[in-house]
């Protein structure tokens, strides 16, 4: 697996300074948590559910959840069952190399077991299991990751020569972890599971369209999930909780909803201006009628307030999230500056045009050069409008 694999080498000369590392399943958790950029949800009610896998592996997606959870009916779970386990027979034929990273959101600890316990040797090409509504005043969370931690043990999955061990995405969306009573005395106890279980958890999710729910409210596409104060305020708090320096985790930015173009009722959120400079203003008329211009905006905010990686719901959405996640040149000389001088002080950019003080600086450089690292760095003037019309070609 590599990021902007499908590109021409010409292309890839030309747009990167340091390319994407090649990942495989058994590459460092740490690096494959950063590494999972637009994770892709699909219903396992899907038809074909395997050919769409593969398609979007071929079109440069590294990871995909199908779920078995709040995108099925109720009544059709039984036969979403069925049709994921044919799926993962169907893909157990293929190189485990040109599959994504494929993880499971299953409804109950009970559900992850039996499916897991029915997929038998196919369940060789999953990687992990999505943990909805995770949340331990309950034993939920406790649950969920015990029943994984004996699944992995019953399949032969544990960590050593044996297998790769399959691995936990917890997504913080429960009532307790939303509301303001509650939320920071949960949050703080979901830290301390996932700390005990910290050889089976990959990165935290954040579900926002359940804490949206919680107070009946929706972003339009002219807005982002930051100027939903209510559910802004949370997102600080995880934040706040799960992503501090050092032992902090990965926590991937919420879902982006929006994909059929709906009449604005605010201006366009992006400028013309870097379109205009590499003559692509068609790609910037593409990605405003593709409800697009949102998702940049939101994808920015989701960066600048520690989330790194997006849950989408469209193959469209993938180039974006993608592209938005390259580290700048500039960035990355920042950041080496900053991580290559451990007794602190004060230096210029090497561009000239901000102050870099290398102590306070030196989580931000880390976690820049563990980006660049799964994304790459961009040549010296190449922007992400160029990264995103080379893939969305």
């Amino acid at each position: 697996m590599q990021h902007f694999k499908a590109l021409a080498e010409s292309v890839k000369d030309r747009l990167f300074h340091l390319r994407p590392e090649l990942l495989h399943r058994t590459s460092d958790p740490g690096l494959l948590a950063v590494a999972l950029g637009a994770t892709l949800y699909s219903p396992a009610t899907r038809s074909s559910l395997a050919y769409g896998i593969r398609k979007q592996a071929g079109a440069g997606c590294l990871s995909i959840v199908v779920c078995l959870e709040d995108a099925v009916p109720d009544e059709e779970v039984p036969a979403a069952e069925e049709n994921l386990l044919a799926a993962l027979a169907e893909l157990s034929q293929d190189d485990p190399g040109e599959l994504p990273l494929i993880f499971i959101r299953c409804r109950t600890p009970e559900q992850l077991l039996d499916v897991g316990r029915r997929a038998g040797a196919d369940l060789g090409v999953v990687y992990g299991f999505v943990l909805p509504k995770f949340e331990n005043e309950t034993g939920r969370g406790r649950a969920f990751l015990a029943a994984l931690e004996l699944l992995n043990k019953e399949a032969g999955r544990t960590g050593d020569s044996k297998g790769q061990a399959l691995r936990a995405m917890p997504i913080i969306e429960d009532l307790s972890t939303t509301h303001l009573e509650s939320r920071v005395r949960v949050l703080t106890d979901n830290l301390a599971l996932v700390e005990e279980f910290r050889e089976l958890v990959l990165c935290v999710r954040i579900g926002a369209t359940d804490m949206s729910s919680a107070f009946g409210l929706r972003r339009s596409r002219d807005l982002t999930i930051y100027n939903v104060k209510v559910v802004a305020n949370i997102i600080g708090d995880v934040v706040n909780i799960f992503g501090r320096p050092n032992d902090g985790w990965v926590i991937s930015g919420p879902v982006w909803e929006h994909f059929v173009n709906t009449e604005r009722v605010l201006r366009p959120q992006l400028r013309s201006t870097p379109f205009e400079a590499v003559n692509e203003g068609e790609l910037r008329q593409r990605i405003l009628m593709d409800n697009l211009d949102g998702l940049i905006r939101e994808i920015e905010l989701d960066l600048a307030n520690g989330l790194l990686g997006k849950t989408v719901i469209h193959p469209s959405h993938v180039p974006v999230v993608h592209a938005m996640c390259v580290v700048s040149h500039e960035e990355y000389l920042d950041a080496l500056d900053i991580a290559g001088n451990a007794g602190g002080g004060v230096k210029a950019s090497s561009y000239g045009n901000k102050m870099n003080e290398l102590k306070p600086h030196r989580a931000w450089a880390e976690r820049t050069l563990l980006r660049a690292r799964a994304f790459g760095v961009a040549r010296p003037g190449v922007s992400f409008v160029e990264l995103l019309e080379a893939s969305m070609r």
